[in-house]
């Protein structure tokens, strides 16, 4: 079995008040879609992400514990001090799933929204565990498909700079606070511009942990 990772790039944000007046942050999208090739070039069959949709449902979502991390894990396992969010619904839309996913106060949701209030834009991929037949074109995901998360928060990949594209659209505001504090943000797009392909989403994450740590 290979570990597959699915990507939807589509998700809004959403600030809910809660009835004590705390104002809670969300990620609302396309967690998971079948039926279609994807951008691995692989299918989903809809009875088999059904499924697997159902029983993630039953055991992660509706008992408080399908966490998402920041990030795009190698492994099906969920790394619990990494984790940023925790899904809190996934509907059926036709042969797409809806998902909805609150951010956490601490640890890495906090770097979530970060990338968000500086203008990141963000995606959410899935990570599972299955095989594949080949197709004439395509992959065609198998009966053993395992959901293992419907949805980790990464970097859109359509627009790999936009991180650091929000943090120099800051500039004015960095250069306040001094000569060195400029020289730091330079560094940080330095990384970033020069990271290789495979190595970006990490590359990104630690820059924009060392520019937290700036504020």
């Amino acid at each position: 079995m290979k570990l597959l990772r699915e990507l939807t790039e589509d998700v809004k944000y959403l600030t809910e008040e809660t009835a004590d007046g705390k104002k809670n942050l969300y990620i609302e999208g396309i967690f998971l879609q079948s039926e279609i090739e994807n951008k691995n070039h692989r299918v989903y069959p809809k009875e088999v992400l059904k499924r697997e949709v159902d029983r993630y449902v039953k055991e992660a979502v509706n008992a408080g514990r399908a966490w998402g991390e920041l990030g795009h894990p190698d492994t099906p396992n969920i790394n619990l001090d990494r984790v940023s969010h925790r899904i809190v619904s996934l509907k059926e839309d036709g042969n797409n799933f809806i998902g909805k996913a609150i951010i956490t106060e601490e640890g890495h949701g906090k770097i979530v929204k970060g990338l968000i209030g500086c203008g990141g834009q963000l995606g959410v991929s899935s990570r599972g565990m299955g095989s594949l037949k080949p197709m004439k074109e395509a992959q065609m995901v198998q009966d053993d498909y395992f959901l293992a998360t419907a949805g980790d928060i990464v970097a859109d990949p359509s627009a790999p700079e936009a991180l650091v594209q929000a943090i120099v659209e800051n500039r004015e505001w960095i250069w306040e606070n001094g000569i060195i504090r400029e020289a730091e943000i330079s560094n940080i797009r330095k990384n970033v511009l020069s990271a290789s392909r495979r190595q970006l989403e990490e590359v990104k994450l630690r820059e924009f942990e060392k520019f937290m740590k700036l504020l």
